[in-house]
């Protein structure tokens, strides 16, 4: 029997962003890859790759090990995985430890996790930094 996937630590901790989703009408798993657009109301969860931008009503998900090439907009982003392209969030964006992203920053309100890795500019109302004291299961 296989062993089910970890999703992420972001979801597996519930960050703050993600307490209020009732769940993700769109993924892609791990080892899946998706080149093309991905646009809609609902929220969405990355486990593999995508190639190609994001136009999201609803929250995007990269979780730890997704990779996501190409520019995002998104109500709310939460980047646990690595992203090369630029980040438009127009509500709240939460990059996790173990995040990795190659590009701009912008959105009203961003929280940076300690020893997570970005390269690029922020715009943006409000920068929060912290360290993550939720206990990883």
């Amino acid at each position: 029997m296989e062993k089910e996937p970890t999703i992420s630590m972001a979801v597996s901790k519930r960050r703050r962003t993600l307490d209020a989703l009732g769940g993700f009408t769109t993924s892609v798993g791990h080892e899946n890859q998706f080149k093309g657009s991905i646009s809609g109301t609902g929220h969405c969860i990355i486990l593999g790759s995508v190639e190609g931008n994001c136009e999201l009503g609803g929250t995007l998900v990269i979780g730890e090990g997704g990779l996501w090439r190409g520019n995002i907009v998104a109500e709310n982003v939460v980047i646990a995985g690595e992203v090369m392209g630029d980040i438009i969030s127009k509500n709240k964006m939460d990059v996790v430890s173990t995040a990795k992203v190659h590009g701009s920053l912008t959105c009203p309100y961003i929280a940076i996790a300690e020893g997570a890795v970005h390269e690029g500019q922020i715009h943006m109302a409000e920068v929060k930094r912290y360290t993550d004291k939720r206990e990883s299961t």
